[in-house]
């Protein structure tokens, strides 16, 4: 019993040191790029070793990777939120508010830099997708499905459609502040387009 008792703090521990170690790569990723941050900077700002770093991560690029998923988890998970919250939404509402929830959530500028000029960058585009896939590119892909599926938009090639409304939002969310609202726009008027 004690036994497994100590393998469960052992977890915990480890759980502990990496959750660290990606959010304070994270923050340094998001305010000074990949490129200008450094692996000793990440460990001095996590309060761990670099052995602890490395045991989790081989290097970089794996602490990169986790950073970048993560964050696309935590957005597919606002989209989520925004467009499954309301059984009563309908398809083309819920399209809009996920876009809107998206929009919205990449006005931090770190994670504009993480997700949308570091990540292509330094991951590349295969590797991107693969993530996006898992994530914000599979809450596209089963909201334009619900809304193909309910007749609210027009039948058309699913994946394409996902990854061309995807690399729409993409823009949109590296648009400036100041022009946010006209994007805003645009985008709700090509999803209404889809209408049957």
């Amino acid at each position: 019993m004690q036994m497994t008792g100590q393998r469960q703090r052992q977890a915990d521990r480890t759980a502990a040191t990496r959750t660290k170690l990606i959010a304070a790569a994270r923050d340094l990723f998001a305010e000074k790029g990949y490129a200008a941050t450094s692996t000793p900077e990440v460990v001095a700002a996590a309060g761990v070793t670099r052995g602890a770093l490395y045991h989790h991560f081989a290097e970089k690029l794996g602490l990169f990777r986790a950073v970048v998923e993560e964050e696309h988890a935590l957005l597919a998970m606002t989209i989520n939120a925004a467009a499954g919250g309301d059984d009563e939404l309908g398809p083309i509402k819920a399209l809009l508010q996920g876009g809107d929830a998206f929009l919205t959530a990449m006005q931090d500028p770190g994670r504009r830099r993480i997700l949308l000029i570091d990540a292509p960058a330094v991951l590349g585009r295969a590797e991107l997708d693969a993530i996006d896939a898992r994530h914000g590119l599979r809450t596209l892909v089963e909201g334009l499905s619900a809304a193909i599926d309910a007749k609210a938009i027009r039948q058309l090639p699913l994946q394409p459609l996902a990854h061309l409304l995807g690399a729409l939002f993409d823009r949109a969310a590296l648009a400036d502040a100041h022009a946010l609202p006209d994007y805003r726009k645009a985008v709700r008027a090509l999803i209404r387009g889809l209408k049957v």
